[in-house]
């Protein structure tokens, strides 16, 4: 049996509204179940020494000031599961060159050896509250939606939907067919990002695809007479690594590097990734990529943290955009409720699921919508968060148009101008050649969203 601790790190008669208003403590709300014969009260003192300055046995070098860094249980609710804790700010680990907070010192005691410990079934962070001078130590987004709103030539305020797409397959193009497969939906789309697996392999080398992409990026505006957006993934172990892809693709675009977006594996890269894109490249979008993620943030799993939390997390590091899931609409995991993962990322003010949080100027992060979407799932998807202002990448809804990708990308656009002008979607495709045909190029998803589609327009 552990040691009780619960006398030192635990006090319930803390209030939650106090703390917030101090603004000296990070805090952060759990769902805990301790293993069966644990007290629930002690579990999470230990819980909470574990995640600050505690030990498993009383020891001799401990003072005055040490108590005064302890985190704190102050709530603690066994029938749901409930646990909340204070973090002191002091507790944080802070850079030696200016000062400023990190996110690695953030998850090391949050989410650190207390996912391991052998009285605790399962924790899992689902929020979390950081006052205005932790707010102040963190980055933010250098850039956001309203940079690329500009460039597409777009009003700077609600400049609305971004129409984009991954190169599909996402793997196995050789440089030609690639870069063909970008300019032909940026014939009728705004933005493309690689997909994360694709890098520099040895069948699409970077130093060979990348100048035929940055060639199709010219021929396309030339065409259309519009701006195009390219996301290049610079993922990598190393920093070096990283740092080479985006100086050889931001060269190797010149005169258009501005359209050119940072790609980072957030989540399987870590923090370190992030921030060293966003210092070193801060005139860049920072799209932040969560592949991986769902292994500690679905719902089936009981450690960690939620998509939520990384979201969150995201827009402290400093990610211009990062992807948010479909909110059941799409083929990933997830429901209509995550709209509040969107909304939390680009609000100034916005009540999470345990906290209120203020961002005070903050820049936001745009939601990211990928997986499975296409121009029919779009209409229900803007109708269920209320707004279009972000980026979608459909890749299989562009380039699994019968009309091909561009086509696809015109689609996706209609579908948007359809749930703006808020028409009937039959009624609109009878109007809209390319959305219309969506219908065709989805029948399993027209049949299971438009029943009588094929009676309506006559299919």
């Amino acid at each position: 049996m552990a040691l009780d601790q619960s006398k030192r790190y635990a006090d319930l008669s803390l209030n939650e509204d106090e703390l917030i208003a101090g603004g000296n403590h990070i805090l952060c709300a759990y769902k805990m179940k301790p293993m069966a014969g644990h007290g629930y009260l002690e579990a999470a003192a230990h819980f909470a020494a574990e995640s600050s300055t505690g030990t498993n046995v009383e020891v001799c070098t401990t003072d005055d000031f040490t108590k005064h860094v302890d985190a704190l249980v102050y709530h603690i609710d066994e029938a749901t599961e409930e646990m909340r804790i204070a973090y002191p700010l002091e507790l944080f680990d802070r850079n030696m060159i200016d000062g400023r907070m990190m996110m690695v010192s953030f998850l090391t005691l949050t989410i650190g050896n207390n996912q391991g410990m052998g009285d605790i079934e399962h924790a899992k962070m689902y929020d979390f509250h950081v006052p205005p001078r932790a707010l102040q130590l963190f980055d933010g987004p250098a850039t956001d939606i309203s940079n690329l709103w500009r460039i597409l030539g777009r009003p700077v305020k609600d400049g609305g939907y971004i129409a984009g797409t991954i190169i599909k397959p996402k793997l196995g193009l050789r440089p030609e067919p690639f870069a063909e497969a970008a300019y032909s939906f940026w014939l009728g789309g705004d933005f493309i990002k690689n997909d994360e697996p694709q890098g520099n392999q040895v069948f699409c080398p970077t130093k060979k695809v990348i100048p035929l992409v940055a060639d199709a990026m010219k021929r396309a505006q030339d065409e259309t007479g519009q701006a195009k957006l390219f996301s290049m993934n610079v993922t990598a172990d190393d920093h070096y690594e990283m740092c080479a892809r985006a100086d050889f693709v931001l060269e190797t675009f010149g005169s258009d590097a501005d359209k050119v977006a940072l790609l980072v594996d957030g989540y399987v890269g870590g923090p370190g990734m992030v921030t060293t894109i966003r210092r070193q490249y801060p005139d860049q979008y920072l799209h932040y990529h969560r592949a991986g993620h769902g292994a500690i943030t679905s719902p089936s799993s009981k450690r960690g943290y939620t998509a939520f939390v990384l979201a969150k997390m995201a827009r402290l590091q400093g990610a211009s955009g990062i992807h948010v899931g479909t909110m059941g609409y799409g083929k990933m995991e997830g429901d209509a409720k995550d709209k509040i993962i969107a909304y939390m990322i680009e609000r100034d003010s916005c009540q999470g699921p345990a906290y209120h949080q203020e961002w005070l100027g903050m820049k936001p992060t745009t939601p990211i919508i990928s997986g499975g979407m296409n121009a029919l799932r779009l209409v229900g998807f803007f109708e269920n968060l209320g707004h279009a202002n972000l980026i979608n990448t459909a890749g299989g809804g562009s380039y699994g148009h019968v009309d091909g990708p561009a086509a696809g990308a015109r689609s996706l656009l209609q579908a948007f101008e359809c749930w703006k002008a808020g028409a009937n979607p039959l009624d609109w495709a009878k109007d809209h050649k390319e959305f219309a045909r969506a219908f065709e190029s989805f029948p399993h998803d027209a049949d299971a969203i438009f029943p009588s589609w094929r009676e309506k327009l006559g299919v």
